[in-house]
């Protein structure tokens, strides 16, 4: 875990995502903004700019703007649908980390190896640590491997896995979890990327290295809502408590 752990000091980082909602340009840079200012204000180890509801372009201003801010957390990205931008602007900002939402599995066989040697010349010459996922939430599983043999492959090519069940919200399937950390060894640090919440925090952080939160940190604990400084407190004191305990 040695390149996860220089990054991220402390146990059991949480990573918060901007959403980039807003109607135009310039409410999403302000929004994203905001929701940056609470998050970091209240403890969140990490932030992943991700075009969920904005495009590329939004995710570069919204980089441009929050490394100005100097907020003292880390800095990620995630461009869905599009990872070679998401390399570009890693070579561009001083992103800490990227998120890439798989890895492996989601490929047939005649594909995955062009994927696997395009992969690695992308990370060549970045340092962010890549953190990926495999068996990821809304992605197709068409390698036609076992499971274990596709987490076993998605973590010799990232630093991190980041695990969900199946949606947005859903809580993160435990079992699965134990089954990612068996296929790896425990060599691999593991995320909770989807459903974390005050209730779970325990459970899940007592299996995981560490959290991408999304929709509990919103007002109405959906996606479509704005980040709500209360959840973010909130679910804070429960992982500082279990950090404590540990």
């Amino acid at each position: 875990m040695s390149r996860f752990g220089d990054t991220f000091t402390i146990q059991k980082p949480i990573l918060g995502m901007l959403h980039l909602a807003g109607d135009g340009a310039q409410a999403k840079l302000a929004q994203a903004e905001e929701e940056a200012r609470i998050m970091a204000g209240e403890g969140v180890d990490g932030l992943v700019v991700e075009n969920y509801f904005g495009d590329a372009e939004d995710v570069e201003r919204v980089l441009e703007r929050i490394f100005r801010l100097d907020l003292g957390t880390r800095i990620g990205v995630n461009v869905l649908r599009d990872d070679a931008r998401a390399f570009a602007l890693a070579r561009t900002y001083p992103v800490s980390f990227i998120q890439v939402d798989s890895v492996a599995g989601h490929l047939p066989p005649d594909a995955d190896a062009p994927f696997a040697t395009e992969l690695q010349t992308r990370r060549d010459g970045v340092t962010a640590l890549l953190l990926g996922g495999v068996r990821f939430k809304y992605q197709p599983v068409l390698s036609g491997r076992e499971e274990a043999e596709d987490v076993r492959i998605g973590a010799s090519r990232c630093d991190g896995l980041v695990v969900t069940s199946d949606a947005t919200g859903q809580p993160t399937d435990m079992d699965k979890v134990a089954r990612f950390r068996t296929a790896t060894g425990g060599e691999t640090p593991l995320l909770i990327g989807a459903g974390l919440t005050e209730a779970n925090a325990r459970e899940q952080l007592a299996h995981a290295d560490g959290a991408v939160v999304g929709s509990w940190f919103k007002h109405d604990h959906k996606d479509t809502g704005r980040v709500e400084a209360a959840h973010v407190a909130g679910l804070m004191r429960v992982v500082r408590a279990i950090r404590s305990a540990a």
